[in-house]
C-alpha cells in the first residue's frame, strides 16, 4: 500500500508519530510518502508528488489538516485517515493513544469510507467567466471584512430569486460542514449520509431569515448588493477570494466526493455524543 502522510508541524509529538510510521512500514508493507515539510522527520521516504501515486493518505493534526489532505486530493478516490493531534478532531478516525493499533487495520484494509459529499464554488460576474473552481469539504462562507455593518446579499436557488437576505454573512455546508461553522451560526446537524446543502445565515437581521436544507442537486448563487470592497469567500477556512462589485459566487455540489476511513465500532451518533459533549463532558480525544 502506498500511503501519504501529512501533518501540521506545530503539534507536539507529531516528530514521533512520524517516525512510527516508517518504522513501521517495512512490516506493514506500507510504502510511506510524505508532504515537504515532513521530509526531515522522516529519513528514507519520498516526497509526495500526485495524488495518483497513493492508495490511503493519514492526515495528522486536527480537522484543518484533513480537510488539506482533501484539497490536494482534489477528487481522486483515495480514503484518509484522520489522527488527531488537537483539541476536538470531529472528523479524525483515530486518536493518538489508538493510531498504533489502527495502523495496521489501515496497511490490512480493515477499514470502512464514509463517503462525504463535497461543494465546488467559482466566482465571477453573473453568465461571465468564472474562476478556478474551489473545492470545500465543510463549507463556503460569504462573509464581510473589515466593516462593521449588515451585508445585503441576494440570494437565488437553481436560478431562481428566492430573495435579499440581511446578516453578518451566510455558511453554504455540507452536511459534514454542518457541525462546524454552520452549527455555531445556528444551523441543524445533518447526518453525512444524508444528501443535501444548508445554508445558514450569520447573525441573520431579521427573525424571518432561517436555516434552509436544500436538495443535493441544487445550484446556490450568492450576490452582495451595495457591500463594501471586502465581501469574503472564505472555502473551509483555508482559501477564498474576494467579491468585487457586481460579481456572484455559484456553489454547487462536486463531481467527487472525499472518502474518509472509519473502523468497526465508529458511529456518526457516536461521534456526536463524545466530541459535542452529549450527556456529559465532551471525550474530544476519543
Amino acid at each position: 500500500m502506498r500511503v501519504g502522510v501529512f501533518g501540521h508541524t506545530e503539534y507536539d509529538g507529531l516528530p514521533d508519530i512520524v517516525a512510527m510510521i516508517v518504522r513501521e512500514a517495512p512490516r506493514l508493507k506500507l510504502e510511506v510518502f510524505v508532504e515537504s515539510d515532513l521530509l526531515a522527520m522522516a529519513p528514507g521516504a519520498s516526497a509526495v508528488s500526485a495524488p495518483g501515486d497513493l492508495d490511503a493518505i493519514i492526515s495528522l493534526g486536527g480537522d484543518g489538516t484533513l480537510l488539506r489532505c482533501a484539497r490536494f486530493l482534489d477528487g481522486a478516490d483515495v480514503p484518509i485517515l484522520g489522527v488527531n493531534l488537537g483539541k476536538l478532531g470531529y472528523l479524525a478516525s483515530s486518536s493518538v493513544r489508538e493510531f498504533p493499533r489502527m495502523l495496521p487495520k489501515l496497511a490490512k484494509g480493515n477499514f470502512s469510507s464514509d463517503v462525504r459529499m463535497a461543494l465546488e464554488a467559482t466566482t465571477g460576474p453573473i453568465g461571465g467567466p468564472q474562476s478556478p473552481r474551489m473545492r470545500a469539504v465543510n463549507d463556503v462562507v460569504v462573509h464581510k471584512g473589515g466593516f462593521a455593518r449588515v451585508l445585503r446579499l441576494r440570494l437565488s436557488v437553481n436560478g431562481e430569486a428566492l430573495g435579499v437576505l440581511a446578516a453578518d454573512g451566510i455558511v453554504i455546508s455540507t452536511p459534514t460542514g454542518t457541525t462546524a461553522y454552520s452549527m455555531s451560526a445556528g444551523g441543524p446537524i445533518v447526518e453525512p449520509g444524508v444528501q443535501s446543502l444548508t445554508i445558514t445565515p450569520i447573525a441573520a437581521h431579521t427573525l424571518a431569515i432561517r436555516p434552509l436544507v436544500l436538495n443535493p442537486a441544487s445550484v446556490v448563487t450568492l450576490q452582495p448588493e451595495d457591500a463594501p470592497d471586502e465581501v469574503l469567500v472564505t472555502v473551509d477556512g483555508q482559501v477564498g477570494a474576494t467579491l468585487s462589485g457586481g460579481h456572484a459566487v455559484t456553489v454547487r455540489r462536486a463531481e467527487h466526493p472525499v472518502r474518509i476511513v472509519r473502523f468497526h465500532g465508529t458511529s456518526f451518533i457516536g461521534r456526536v455524543r463524545r466530541k459535542l459533549g452529549w450527556g456529559g463532558l465532551a471525550d474530544r480525544d476519543a
